[in-house]
């Protein structure tokens, strides 16, 4: 991947983290999906007008001529309730969007593809269509939605001709408003959006002139004008000229062009943008009835300390309260939330105890396996310290904590074992020891810490220093 978007990659991922990360989702978004764009959307009006919709470039203008010849635009709101309730499959990007934790979408997309991805990753989906919908907020929501252009549920509302975009400011300048203050306060990146939208124009327009040099960086994907696609140089030169003077016409505005060759190469950013977010979260496996070489204060100590040093490196820890481990996981994360009145435990852990007092073998099996699947999913690094339980009287190794460690493979994971703890961790390491290339990215330095992980020592801080280095080598990889 280009080192531009891996570094955009970066700066995003951190506003995310804050909360203050937004995307605005053009009809490039959906095309995907087999949806059409404006082009496709007014074919059929302009062959009814006698024109050619590939030689117009002002579509805009183009409903508006239709709506003057026919003295309105029914046949236009057919076309937008014919071709955007069809039932289509979302793309991978709709879905990887989704699944992150960003709470702000703007929208000139008429479709509900952005609603429904989200509803179905389970989030509380406050939707503003018209302008009496800014007025009142769905409690608990998860993410806003903002239809700037309306919905195909309203199609005689959407904004499509000339009048439309001529009125926008009298009918929906509370959408304006809202998205002045967005774009003040907020990371936008752009997708699948030409920037031909007068009304965005505006806006932007309005805030370089209100806080000049003191706009914050926004981003959008471009496809780089691609020679091979051209028959005549001179076409592709001047494409070429066009595209160059468009990114620094952007930049007027602090939108930052990321130039790509493919569009395949927004769903990798957008894949290596979950992975980082994942491998923020830390499942930390493990359960011990007893502690081998180790005594019981060494064995809470260390658990205690890496937690502790995890949340102050900004890590969010998941735990299952394991056996003989989970009580010094809360400790740790507790240690560090409480030296500060800022801080708040939600921000550093999430807690999964599993559901005790099942009498039904299998039930209580299948509830575990399901709850681990959850829990492990919003995990992106697992650490695996000891692994062991009674039964019957005798000490032999937690299936749950194997289980766990497939489940984290399966769901693509990094794992880190830590063998010196013994049992289950121990036969883990060696495992991933034997095979190295299959588990982590080619890197010498992570390679090494991993090792030493099995090596038999009293000092506490290498053991920890290793796993935090592994986390923070691995943080970095694709």
């Amino acid at each position: 991947m280009k080192k531009e978007l891996i570094h955009f990659a970066d700066r995003y991922l951190k506003d995310i983290k804050d909360e203050n990360a937004a995307i605005f989702a053009g009809a490039g978004l959906s095309v995907g999906t087999g949806l059409v764009n404006w082009k496709g959307l007014l074919k059929d009006t302009a062959d009814e007008l006698g024109l050619n919709v590939d030689k117009e470039y002002d579509l805009i203008a183009l409903a508006q001529y239709y709506e003057n010849e026919k003295g309105g635009r029914g046949s236009i709101n057919e076309q937008l309730i014919s071709e955007f309730t069809k039932d289509v499959e979302v793309s991978e990007n709709h879905k990887i969007l989704a699944s992150l934790p960003i709470k702000t979408y703007w929208t000139t997309n008429y479709d509900k593809l952005i609603e429904k991805t989200l509803e179905y990753y389970g989030k509380t989906v406050d939707t503003k269509i018209c302008s009496a919908n800014l007025a009142v907020n769905i409690p608990r929501r998860d993410a806003v939605v903002y239809k700037m252009h309306g919905d195909i549920s309203l199609p005689h509302d959407a904004v499509i001709t000339k009048d439309d975009y001529e009125n926008y400011n009298e009918k929906r300048q509370v959408f304006t408003t809202a998205l002045q203050g967005d774009l003040i306060t907020k990371t936008f990146l752009f997708i699948g959006f030409s920037f031909d939208d007068p009304n965005l124009e505006y806006i932007l327009s309005r805030i370089r002139i209100l806080l000049g040099n003191n706009t914050r960086d926004h981003y959008c994907f471009l496809k780089r004008v691609d020679k091979e696609e051209f028959v005549d140089e001179k076409d592709y030169v001047y494409e070429k000229t066009k595209q160059d003077l468009k990114v620094k016409d952007l930049k007027r505005y602090r939108i930052q062009a990321l130039l790509i060759d493919d569009f395949s190469e927004i769903t990798d950013v957008l894949l290596l943008i979950k992975s980082k977010l994942k491998r923020s979260n830390i499942f930390i496996s493990g359960a011990a009835h007893e502690y081998g070489k180790w005594s019981k204060d060494r064995a809470e100590n260390i658990v205690y300390n890496l937690s502790k040093r995890l949340s102050e490196e900004k890590f969010k820890i998941i735990s299952g309260f394991g056996l003989g481990i989970g009580s010094s996981v809360i400790n740790g994360v507790l240690s560090h939330v409480y030296s500060n009145i800022k801080k708040h435990t939600d921000d550093f852990l999430i807690l999964r105890p599993f559901p005790q007092n099942i009498k039904d073998e299998n039930e209580r099996v299948a509830l575990w396996n399901k709850y681990r699947e959850e829990m492990i999913s919003d995990a992106g690094i697992a650490v695996f310290f000891f692994g062991n339980k009674i039964k019957d009287g005798n000490i032999i190794d937690s299936d749950g904590v194997f289980k766990e460690f497939e489940i984290a493979i399966r769901k693509g994971l990094k794992v880190i074992p830590v063998g010196c703890t013994g049992y289950v961790s121990n036969k883990l390491w060696n495992r991933v020891i034997d095979a190295m290339d299959d588990y982590y990215p080619q890197d010498e330095e992570l390679y090494a810490a991993i090792k030493s992980l099995g090596k038999d020592t009293e000092d506490d801080s290498f053991i920890i220093n290793n796993i935090i280095k592994s986390i923070n080598i691995l943080q970095g990889k694709n």
